[in-house]
């Protein structure tokens, strides 16, 4: 009787022991889920900061770069000499056409020239020819200052405007304003549209630029307010992010957001930015369930004890404990495969965004601007010859000027037609083609610098055909842009002379050589935007174009210091052999 009573005894000792146990885990494991939470998220949201303090630099270095490359518009303006004339000879008959012509290039959304009035005689947009803006800021600080100034507007519709203005000044006298309103798509691209709430902020602290349209006018404290009465759902919900450890720097539509703000270099602007919090509270809630079914396992475990089933319960438990684990240990790579894919994603969406900005800003406008600088060139000293012809009365040389404009026309709109395939870079448009009929087109376009410059010309070119397959369009662009580096490097010359040579082998080199003062920096020669010409006699992009049209041939662009002077441009390109067999 005794020893039963003892054995139950020990038994009901076991069984409080092990429910004494059990309730100790269960504290345990509220107090590492609740420490876990407070660390993973912690963590987690260093991480989000630390990435949108990454993108909110990326987008002030963007919006800086697009302010900066504006700002220095209205400062070349005001040395045009044709707008310059246009305002001291009051005919602005072809003002706006020559404003129209920067704008492709600049990237700007309108350009405005204004009288000593303030009256817009010249404009992009031809509906605000004879508005007047006596009043406008960018107008009277033009007029009081000698530098380029800036001003922020608001149209009766809500919408800013941004506009840099300098005054144009002919021998101390003020002739009138040009004014260059920035494109709003371009200073907000990047991050409208975004996951982020992005605004700007100006020195007085009212918002011009928002992802939200909605905010631009408000200050920061009432784009933020929320008209809605705060309900007793609200109030337990931001309760209950206070208790699971996120931080809330202010709420936009009831979730808590991140706030970051990073100064612009401009007008004491300001940049802040709001990144929500949801894929913390995911992440972290994935682990926590790691760790709890750990617990559980654990749990699991000591309740089998407790109950001291059969032998095939303990088989049964056994094997549902190892199915547990190996789901555990699945969890947690695909846990750790997601992150990785999060990260990769990331890293490429900001590659791509760049590059296509990058694509679009670098070929597309520097491109059309470019290669249509040679056909207006020559059509403008046509033109200056056919109206001196026709003054003298004689119609039918002039009507031979006239035609080789309409060429001219023609060879422009091929140009245009031919950029639309620049971003192919195929060899779809090739076909076989003599390069001495290349040569001798290019020499034609070239035909009124040659007129009006007295330079000796020296062609040694084979008399058979010279075939490769290829764009003509393009080749005959590379030659013109090569022939007029030439003549511009022969200006200081006592005899200017320039060499074309045209040998034919496995390989076909053409040469153009010049007795000039030859090149100083070859490293950079080919590289966009270098240039050693006067600011407005070139852009620096005509060899760095050439050699990618050379590249696309299947070729390459080379270029060296003769022994005796001068420089060497060589254009390398394969020969068609299936041309070369026929002829045999």
């Amino acid at each position: 009787m005794s020893t039963t009573k003892t054995t139950n005894g020990r038994h009901g000792q076991g069984r409080w022991f092990l429910r004494l146990s059990i309730l100790v885990v269960c504290l345990f494991a509220l107090i590492v889920i609740y420490v876990s939470n407070q660390l993973l998220t912690k963590r987690f949201t260093e991480s989000i900061s630390d990435s949108s303090e990454v993108r909110l630099a990326l987008y002030v270095t963007n919006l800086t770069s697009e302010l900066q490359r504006n700002s220095v518009v209205p400062q070349l303006l005001a040395r045009d000499p044709e707008l310059i004339r246009a305002l001291e000879d009051r005919d602005f008959s072809e003002s706006s056409d020559h404003l129209l012509s920067f704008v492709s290039e600049i990237g700007s959304a309108s350009l405005l020239l204004l009288d000593r009035i303030g009256e817009t005689v010249a404009a992009t947009a031809h509906d605000e020819v004879g508005v007047l803006h006596t009043n406008e800021p960018y107008f009277l600080n033009a007029l009081n200052g000698d530098q380029t100034v800036y001003a922020t507007t608001r149209n009766a519709d809500g919408d800013f405007t941004y506009v840099f203005s300098r005054k144009i000044e002919v021998f101390g006298q003020v002739r009138g304003v040009i004014a260059v309103e920035v494109n709003s798509a371009l200073l907000q691209a990047g991050w409208v549209g975004g996951s982020e709430a992005v605004l700007v902020l100006d020195s007085e602290g009212q918002i011009i630029m928002a992802t939200e349209p909605r905010w631009r006018g408000l200050t920061e404290k009432e784009a933020l307010s929320d008209s809605r009465n705060v309900t007793f759902w609200d109030v337990m919900q931001r309760s209950f992010r206070a208790l699971t450890g996120l931080p809330a720097d202010a709420y936009l539509s009831g979730e808590a957001v991140l706030r970051r703000e990073a100064r612009v270099p401009h007008e004491g602007w300001k940049m802040v930015s709001y990144t929500a919090y949801a894929s913390v509270r995911e992440r972290v809630n994935g682990i926590l369930a790691i760790e709890g079914m750990g617990f559980a396992i654990l749990l699991a475990v000591m309740f089998w004890f407790m109950s001291r089933k059969t032998a095939s319960r303990l088989v049964f438990f056994q094997r549902e404990s190892a199915e547990l684990r190996a789901l555990n240990r699945r969890l947690q790579r695909e846990i750790a495969e997601r992150e990785k894919v999060e990260q990769t994603l990331q890293v490429a969406e900001q590659t791509i965004a760049q590059s296509s900005k990058l694509a679009a800003l670098g070929e597309m406008s520097a491109a059309v601007s470019h290669e249509l600088n040679q056909p207006l060139a020559a059509m403008k000293t046509y033109l200056a010859g056919a109206r001196l012809l026709l003054q003298r009365e004689r119609p039918e040389e002039a009507m031979s000027s006239f035609q080789r404009i309409d060429d001219l026309l023609e060879r422009m709109g091929a140009i245009t037609r031919q950029l639309k395939s620049y971003a192919r870079k195929g060899a779809d448009a090739f076909e076989p083609m003599d390069i001495r009929a290349a040569v001798s087109t290019a020499l034609a376009m070239m035909e009124p610098q040659l007129k009006i410059r007295d330079v000796n010309i020296i062609r040694s070119l084979p008399n058979e055909p010279v075939m490769i397959l290829g764009d003509r369009l393009r080749l005959e662009q590379v030659i013109v842009n090569l022939l007029r580096n030439a003549l511009d490097a022969t200006k200081g010359a006592s005899n200017p002379t320039v060499e074309i040579l045209l040998a034919a082998g496995d390989t076909i080199s053409l040469q153009i050589r010049d007795n000039g003062e030859g090149i100083e920096n070859l490293d950079q020669l080919f590289e966009p935007f270098y240039t050693t010409k006067q600011p407005g006699d070139g852009t620096g992009l005509g060899l760095a174009i050439s050699s990618g049209i050379v590249g696309d041939l299947g070729g390459r662009l080379m270029a060296r210091n003769a022994v005796d002077g001068g420089a060497i441009f060589e254009v390398q390109l394969p020969r068609l052999k299936d041309h070369v067999a026929a002829a045999e």
